[in-house]
């Protein structure tokens, strides 16, 4: 009988303003607030300046940071992502090392080492040159801009992969050549399989660039926490802060689905809406390649006014040799680079690093005895802690949330999606500051150690991702199987229990193995809260030692970097025996 009424939309929609009342009752009348809010912090000009305007310049410098390490991204990605398709071996092991090192270190290090470390391995005026050149905000955006270029090259390799090797042969046998094939043929296929992955990278990417204020940039992030400390206002700075993360998130997310709009080839009599909207913002676009098209074509040369000029003819005839000599260069080039590397690492102080690992792998600092938590477990250790703890947490929420996400009841799916929406669209370590100073301290009134509430918004913040990864899982089983199981008598429970989890995990497992080593390397951002996790113990080493800094982050990204690796090659693995065989392209 319920559940007949509850098939019905107009119930469900009063059953969500039901639920959406009781919550707002809850905090209005019951819950003892005992805050005041004011919103004119942020319009009238106090004591220490006006703090709107200091939001507006942080947000200022966020969208600069976000756009100059997207174009860094985007071309890194390409460059990096043809280079892993190459045939010549050291372009490709070149490539793959960028991908692999930059994948499986946490930003939040990379940026200590761009910032603390590499000044140190110039000569002393070189380094002054350096920080007069606004050194910090430079280091956040190549940074950045590298470390999502990583992830992108990953997903252009693939889109290329995606491309039926049969017409990079008939490009070939058309008498195209290899750039004209890369321009006119792959890349243009390729850039429309992967415009949604994309636009998720271009998503972290914006939200990457909270981590800027680690090392001293004026970005959003930075900006919301001077609000905090010069005006006690908890809630209205996290409150804006995260608005204003979730319209550039909304921004972002609506400029690429215009652009993966706009590459649809639809018939004329399909055309929507958004289609249409799309081809009114590329209108300027499309007339100045027009009018280039026009003008290269109108000043063309004719075909018997062409001549083969004394260069162009000596390229042509000794393009093996040519071809063959940059790839000597290029070797030699990187030679000369594992030779700096190689001399670099033998001027390591290993004694510093040798007498400081054991605080790196397990901290124990002051004493470690009983009386202190996790008796003193700290380090490599106690980021590998939080990481099991918030992914198996993570695991149960996500389940969940992504069947509730599939539901057909709106009442269920609305604040499903509602949840994962939201913790998408902030950075992590905006929601790490919501859970320790706001959501545990002050509405559950709930005083526990840092570790562990960083531990809970890890769990919160990744069950969101898990949640859409179990919706994928549960979306790509076909629908006939559900039907089937419908006719046979069972429940939505069973079907799930019984038929649709089942298969659907067994597709979700290398994503699954994936998010535990994106918590493993996310846990560095609980360094903001004072957690002793890895990336805490290194800069407190860092501190003491102070002359070091090279030797001790270097160790930090290579101890990162070991774990990390191991899982995503169990990923790779894992990914590889549980999908189909795939043809590799070479170019």
């Amino acid at each position: 009988m319920i559940k007949r009424y509850f098939e019905k939309v107009w119930v469900q929609n009063v059953a969500l303003l039901a639920m959406v009342g009781a919550v707002v009752y809850y905090f209005a009348v019951i819950f003892e607030f005992k805050y005041d809010f004011d919103w004119a912090v942020f319009f009238v000009e106090g004591q220490y300046g006006h703090m709107g305007h200091l939001l507006l310049n942080g947000l200022n410098s966020t969208i600069t940071i976000t756009i100059y390490s997207a174009l860094i991204a985007l071309a890194s990605g390409t460059i990096f992502g043809l280079a892993r398709l190459s045939s010549f071996k050291p372009v490709y092991w070149l490539a793959t090392c960028y991908v692999e090192l930059f994948r499986n270190t946490p930003l939040l290090i990379q940026l200590f080492f761009w910032n603390f470390a590499l000044p140190y391995a110039f000569p002393e005026e070189i380094r002054f040159k350096l920080f007069e050149m606004d050194f910090e905000f430079w280091c956040a955006t190549v940074g950045c801009g590298i470390f999502t270029g990583a992830f992108m090259a990953e997903i252009i390799r693939a889109g290329i992969q995606s491309i039926p090797k049969g017409l990079l042969e008939a490009s070939y046998s058309s008498g195209l050549s290899f750039s004209q094939t890369l321009r006119k043929i792959i890349l243009p296929l390729a850039f429309r399989e992967i415009i949604p992955p994309l636009g998720s990278e271009f998503l972290n990417n914006m939200k990457n660039t909270s981590l800027a204020m680690t090392i001293g940039v004026t970005e959003l992030f930075w900006s919301m926490q001077e609000v905090l400390s010069l005006t006690y206002r908890t809630f209205e700075s996290f409150i804006v802060a995260t608005a204003i993360y979730l319209l550039l998130s909304l921004f972002i997310a609506c400029i690429m689905n215009i652009v993966n709009e706009r590459l649809k080839i639809m018939p004329r009599d399909q055309i929507t809406i958004v289609r249409k909207i799309a081809d009114t913002l590329f209108l300027p676009i499309d007339w100045i390649t027009a009018g280039l098209e026009y003008v290269f074509w109108h000043f063309r040369t004719s075909p018997e006014q062409k001549t083969v000029s004394p260069i162009t003819r000596f390229f042509k005839s000794s393009f093996k040799t040519v071809l063959l000599g940059a790839k000597i260069l290029f070797i030699a080039a990187l030679g000369y680079l594992l030779y700096l590397l190689g001399s670099a690492f033998l001027n390591f102080n290993y004694e510093i690093i040798w007498n400081n690992l054991p605080a790196l792998l397990i901290w124990r600092f002051p004493g470690g005895d009983s009386s202190e938590f996790f008796m003193g477990l700290g380090g490599l250790s106690g980021s590998l802690l939080m990481a099991i703890f918030s992914i198996s947490g993570s695991f149960i929420i996500g389940l969940f949330i992504g069947m509730g996400r599939t539901a057909k009841n709106n009442a269920i799916k609305i604040p499903c999606t509602l949840y994962i929406e939201v913790v998408r669209g902030v950075p992590l370590v905006l929601v790490i500051l919501w859970f320790y100073q706001v959501i545990l301290d002050f509405v559950f009134k709930i005083e526990i150690h840092a570790f562990w509430a960083g531990t809970i918004a890890l769990t919160f913040f990744f069950g969101a991702y898990i949640a859409e990864t179990v919706r994928g899982g549960i979306e790509n089983i076909p629908a006939g199987q559900v039907e089937a199981a419908k006719a046979s008598g069972l429940s939505y429970f069973q079907t799930m229990r019984k038929i649709i989890l089942p298969q659907a995990l067994k597709q979700m497992l290398p994503a699954l193995v994936g998010m535990f080593i994106a918590a493993f390397k996310d846990t560095s951002l609980v360094y903001i809260i004072g957690v002793m996790d890895l990336t805490r113990a290194a800069y407190a080493i860092n501190n003491r030692t102070m002359i070091y800094p090279f030797e001790i982050y270097t160790a930090v990204i290579i101890l990162y970097f070991i774990f990390s690796y191991v899982m995503s090659l169990y990923a790779k693995r894992l990914e590889k025996k549980l999908s189909p065989e795939s043809v590799r392209i070479e170019m």
